[in-house]
């Protein structure tokens, strides 16, 4: 273990967090909050002292393998949420400590879970927190990566452990590029929502904060009305950006470059299209016909916008679904479960994960008719590699352990069944509600200090793709080789 290369690039960490703590500082000073001001000052100012300094001296050794990169990435997230709970502490928004961990490691992950019962606090720290979300977006450590040059081809593997999805891939030969079109990428997305706001109406904090939210696939609200204290125009610009960040970024530089038949031949954002506007309509006639909207429009409007956000993991809500029909409900806990596409900025066990087992499913009971025969996974009309195929089955074993595992501890909180089962799906997945007591309308404020810690791990789990978490929380990684 390379513990000199560690230490390095968590000092230098640290020192970014303080330059992003910067942003709500002038946010704070904006609006005149000289409470808000005095704690983002010290805590920017410290984390930039500490890390700084302790990132002065660069190891010789600057060699990181994937056990470096795996235990590097769930550090990195580890640190930046205890640091990110502090302002909501110091400035007497959240009471707990470990309330304000929750609530930031929720937004860090894009995953939208709630303690509050009063999300309007200061501008400056309502900022922070939904800021939060767009940091952890496309990742703390390709930011890093992207402004940071590494010698030695080492960078590739915290990259890996931190992108989703089963496979990670460089569009250029230097990961370092590779990170900068990734960021360019996201910053452009975001500039354009903020555009778009600005013009149904939001003014520019709105606009900010809201885009933060969205294109990091986050869904923290700036009034406790939610979504619904915005515009139909508004809504609208908002599902179409859930779309948009639901979706491999792979496919937008395919078309940056003139490639538009390799980024129209994905079958994962063929399915996540197909399912999203199929289920979409289903759910439209159902509510529809119980009379929970007025109008078809409104149908399919509310339907759309509900099937975009938990598929996309965004979270956001226009309607409380917890009172639609039951189909409807299960509907939408199955794609919260699915998720979207690898390599975007959305959450869930990703649709091209499911894609690969169904199809090695498929090849299996081929192979029991006809022993013989040999066939290969296949995706974009591309052989998959073994490897990944067998990661992908891994991944779904350890998944559903931890699935039950934590189902089983949060239910010594004594809620019901469903209120358990889509608070860890809601969690595990980064999808931010889910059903019951922990609803649109519901948080998570009720649970135990014990269930909070395990939700947050599920959070960082599932942002994490498992592998990071576990990894760290294993005795045979400190072991000396």
């Amino acid at each position: 273990m390379n513990y000199g290369m560690i230490r390095f690039l968590l000092f230098r960490v640290l020192q970014i967090t303080g330059l992003l703590l910067i942003l709500p500082l002038i946010v704070a000073i904006i609006y005149h909050e000289p409470g808000c001001c005095k704690v983002f000052f010290l805590l920017s100012a410290g984390c930039i002292t500490l890390g700084s300094a302790g990132a002065h001296f660069k190891p010789n050794n600057i060699a990181i393998y994937p056990r470096e990169g795996f235990v590097v990435t769930a550090l990195t997230w580890i640190i930046i949420s205890l640091v990110g709970a502090v302002p909501f502490v110091m400035t007497g928004v959240v009471d707990s400590y470990v309330d304000a961990m929750f609530e930031t490691i929720s937004g860090l992950t894009t995953t939208g879970s709630t303690i509050l019962t009063n999300v309007e606090m200061y501008y400056s720290v309502q900022f922070w927190r939904t800021f939060t979300h767009w940091i952890g977006g496309m990742g703390v450590l390709v930011f890093i990566l992207a402004i940071m040059p590494m010698a030695g081809g080492y960078s590739m593997h915290l990259m890996r452990a931190e992108s989703p999805g089963p496979s990670v891939g460089k569009f250029v030969p230097k990961v370092r590029e590779t990170a900068k079109i990734l960021y360019l990428i996201y910053f452009v997305i975001t500039l354009l929502e903020i555009v778009c706001l600005l013009f149904t109406g939001l003014n520019l904090y709105e606009a900010m904060t809201t885009s933060f939210a969205t294109v990091g696939t986050g869904g923290f609200g700036l009034t406790n009305d939610g979504i619904n204290a915005f515009s139909t125009p508004s809504q609208i610009v908002i599902i179409v950006f859930m779309i948009l960040c639901g979706i491999n970024f792979s496919v937008y530089y395919y078309l940056l470059t003139l490639r538009p038949l390799e980024a129209f031949k994905s079958d994962e954002v063929k399915l996540y299209l197909g399912l999203m506007f199929g289920s979409a309509s289903i759910i439209a006639y159902l509510i529809y016909r119980q009379g929970i909207t007025a109008t078809p429009f409104e149908s399919f409007h509310h339907s759309l916008f509900s099937v975009v956000s938990v598929m996309t993991t965004t979270g956001f809500a226009t309607l409380d679904f917890n009172t639609w029909p039951q189909f409807a409900r299960t509907l939408l806990v199955l794609l919260m479960l699915l998720g979207a596409c690898a390599g975007s900025t959305g959450g869930g066990f990703k649709l091209s994960r499911f894609i690969i087992l169904v199809r090695t499913m498929k090849n299996e009971l081929i192979y029991l008719v006809h022993p013989k025969s040999v066939k290969k996974v296949y995706m974009d009309k591309q052989p998959i590699e073994t490897t990944v195929v067998k990661s992908v089955s891994a991944y779904l074993s350890m998944y559903v352990i931890i699935f039950i595992l934590s189902t089983l501890i949060v239910s010594i909180d004594g809620f019901d069944y469903e209120t358990n089962f889509t608070a860890v799906a809601a969690t595990l997945n980064n999808i931010g509600p889910g059903l019951s007591i922990v609803g649109p309308t519901g948080n998570f404020a009720g649970f135990s200090v014990l269930s909070k810690f395990v939700l947050m791990f599920d959070m960082l789990a599932g942002r994490l793709e498992l592998l990071p978490m576990l990894i760290l929380l294993s005795p045979d990684t400190w072991k000396r080789r």
